[in-house]
């Protein structure tokens, strides 16, 4: 059977080794491909799974997906603990070496000002999700005397859930603010789909921030202490992850690109 050469990221020569007994995309331990002083790392996955056609039928096999998502995580996760990485997408595969140096002599220069914008850098991800129902009153609301009583307790009930929304959304331009200051970058994404995510209450902030490793310890700080600051709000921070949400003009771009001798 024959392999394809699958590309995590790219990055400069480690500071130190990798794990030794990590495993990437199919059980395989990731290599180092060396380039003009950049290295691709990299691991041969079998073609059978990983050839255009095949791969189209099994990105449509969501147990695949999840394991193959997993498993180039796990890679990334381990090269941001002893280097800054650009990962690249999901599924970057070339036929060969050759395949991959030609890619990074392509993108020598792109990747290298990359590398240097994000260098001792790391990404935290905050989510902020208002879930502001007004507690049940201990007694009934009484019951509308009248068609306009109706419509006056329903006018008030919508006053007080756009009070309570916009207050939310205070809430998270605040601390927006206040985890910029800390930031060299931020990207506000849309608001998660709850149908999707699975996640409860309505998502008001959304957002990935690019942090100096040296200010990481005042970012979680100042996300511990609104979690505690409104009832109502629930305040999620993941990370540090490889920077992701800030190497799109490269990483976003290099997928297949050459893959398979094409």
């Amino acid at each position: 059977m024959t392999g394809l050469r699958y590309v995590y990221a790219v990055c400069r020569p480690l500071g130190a080794p990798l794990q030794s007994q990590l495993t990437g995309v199919g059980g395989a331990p990731p290599a180092l491909l060396h380039h003009h002083g950049l290295v691709a790392v990299v691991s041969t996955v079998p073609e059978a799974d990983f050839a255009e056609d095949a791969l189209r039928a099994r990105l449509e096999d969501m147990d695949w997906l999840t394991a193959t998502a997993r498993a180039h995580q796990g890679v990334i996760d381990a090269l941001t603990t002893v280097t800054t990485p650009l990962p690249l997408r999901l599924a970057t595969v070339f036929r060969d070496d050759s395949g991959v140096r030609t890619m990074m002599e392509t993108r020598e220069a792109e990747f290298r000002r990359t590398l240097d914008r994000l260098e001792g850098r790391v990404e935290w991800g905050v989510k902020v999700y208002a879930d502001l129902a007004p507690a049940q009153p201990e007694e009934p609301a009484p019951k509308p005397a009248s068609g306009r009583d109706y419509l006056r307790q329903r006018r008030a009930q919508t006053r007080s859930h756009e009070d309570m929304w916009q207050k939310a959304e205070t809430f998270a331009e605040l601390l927006h603010g206040a985890l910029s200051e800390w930031a060299e970058d931020s990207r506000l994404h849309a608001p998660q789909n709850p149908a999707l995510s699975g996640a409860s209450g309505r998502n008001v902030l959304n957002a990935a921030y690019l942090v100096p490793r040296a200010y990481s310890e005042e970012f979680v700080e100042i996300v511990d202490q609104a979690k505690d600051e409104t009832p109502g709000l629930r305040v999620e921070l993941t990370g540090p992850w490889a920077p992701y949400s800030f190497a799109a003009e490269t990483g976003a771009d290099a997928e297949r690109e050459g893959g398979e001798g094409t």
